[in-house]
């Protein structure tokens, strides 16, 4: 019995180290979890987002996403608002892998 704690357990904190990266875009506000605009400069950004080809780069929280085709596919689904007062997370689109990650970390959950 002790065993089947310590594995639920253990299932539940491996769970928690997993990130959300695999996005999908939504059509409607409401349908999203997060809701993001884009920003015109890298210092306005909470996030600085890189894509990635393939859903195995889209690991851990550090901002490569993955775009997936369908929304059951995704961790988060987003939807992009028009204006910047509307957001919960503001990001920049990055060129290279190395440039994604946090700038305000108080918005580290959102992507969880």
């Amino acid at each position: 019995m002790k065993r089947v704690y310590l594995l639920v357990i253990t299932l539940f904190l491996l769970s928690l180290n997993m990130s959300a990266q695999k996005v999908y875009s939504v059509e409607y506000a409401n349908q999203a979890n997060v809701k993001v605009f884009v920003v015109d400069y890298e210092n306005q950004a909470d996030l600085k987002v890189f894509k990635v080809k393939y859903q195995n780069q889209a690991v851990k929280n550090e901002g490569r996403w993955f775009f997936t085709d369908y929304a059951n596919q995704a961790d988060k689904k987003i939807f992009f608002v028009k204006y910047a007062n509307q957001a919960d997370l503001k990001i920049y689109f990055v060129k290279y892998a190395n440039q994604a990650g946090w700038i305000n970390q108080s918005k580290l959950h959102l992507m969880y």
